[in-house]
């Protein structure tokens, strides 16, 4: 087992390196940027280049799966691999592949990502409740066994989103406040941050769910995306300390000099630190 729950290492993370995490999503466009070929061998370079400028000052990095998909068993193997780096440098990282299934399928996913000794082990995976809640059951159980985390997708910033998550449940809440609920039960006995978390993204403007969830927020759309540090306040109100800011863009395409991807790296933590009061 992990020696610590996914959320106590978050917030030890966080606290020590700032809040900020680095989404690491291979665009072709940005591996044009840095001058590489969009291949297997051009992915490792972009890749590694990213990991070896910031693994040992960013607590929290998001890999992109899809990104890495698509060029199939050797994109998969330049993941494995950067996760390995990325965690024996002392950062965490939360994959991005939002998995959703039920039964001994969601089961598959969890011991792929989230058991300790699984292939592509992870600090915490995002996921999908939309097969319903007690759909994720297995990966919370394996979450829970290993000391792992999921990210559980609640309020997303994309237009077609609250067609579904502001849709009104049997019972009366919407969905994305059913989502929020059953992470506040998940993490209800949990002393300091738990570790079952929710997406929530930063461009939704002003929002009446409570995101006091006593977990952490992902908080994707920050830069090139629209969503500033300024606005996280009035996004997340009152947990806005739980929030786990992500950007991607902003900081890639400093690249692929190194001291250009510290500078800004550092330049977004610190804005972040300031607003999220670190």
């Amino acid at each position: 087992m992990r020696n610590e729950p996914f959320g106590t290492r978050l917030r030890a993370a966080m606290d020590t390196r700032g809040p900020l995490c680095v989404g690491i999503d291979p665009h072709a466009h940005l591996l044009d940027q840095w001058g590489l070929p969009d291949t297997p061998e051009g992915l490792a370079s972009f890749t590694y280049g990213v990991v070896d400028a910031l693994a040992d000052r960013v607590a929290v990095f998001k890999p992109q799966s899809a990104f890495f998909e698509r060029f199939g068993s050797a994109g998969i193997a330049v993941l494995e691999q950067a996760t390995i780096r990325l965690r024996d440098a002392g950062a965490l990282v939360i994959i991005d592949a939002k998995r959703g299934d039920i039964g001994t399928t969601m089961a598959g996913y969890a011991a792929a990502y989230l058991a300790e000794k699984g292939p592509l082990a992870c600090d915490a995976l995002t996921v999908s409740p939309y097969l319903g809640f007690g759909s994720l059951q297995p990966a919370i159980d394996v979450a829970r066994e290993s000391g792992a985390g999921l990210f559980v997708l609640a309020l997303t910033s994309n237009p077609e989103g609250p067609q579904f998550q502001s849709a009104r449940t049997v019972d009366g809440p919407t969905v994305a406040g059913a989502v929020l609920d059953g992470l506040r039960s998940l993490n209800a006995d949990t002393d300091g941050l738990g570790s079952f978390g929710a997406v929530v993204g930063a461009t939704i403007n002003r929002t009446d769910e409570n995101l006091d969830i006593d977990g952490p927020l992902l908080a994707p759309g920050l830069g090139a995306q629209g969503g500033t540090a300024a606005g996280l306040a009035e996004v997340f109100g009152s947990a806005v300390r739980n929030v786990v800011p992500s950007s991607s863009r902003e900081i890639l395409a400093a690249g692929p000099d190194s001291a250009g991807l510290r500078a800004a790296a550092d330049r977004a933590n610190d804005a972040f630190r300031t607003v999220l009061g670190y």
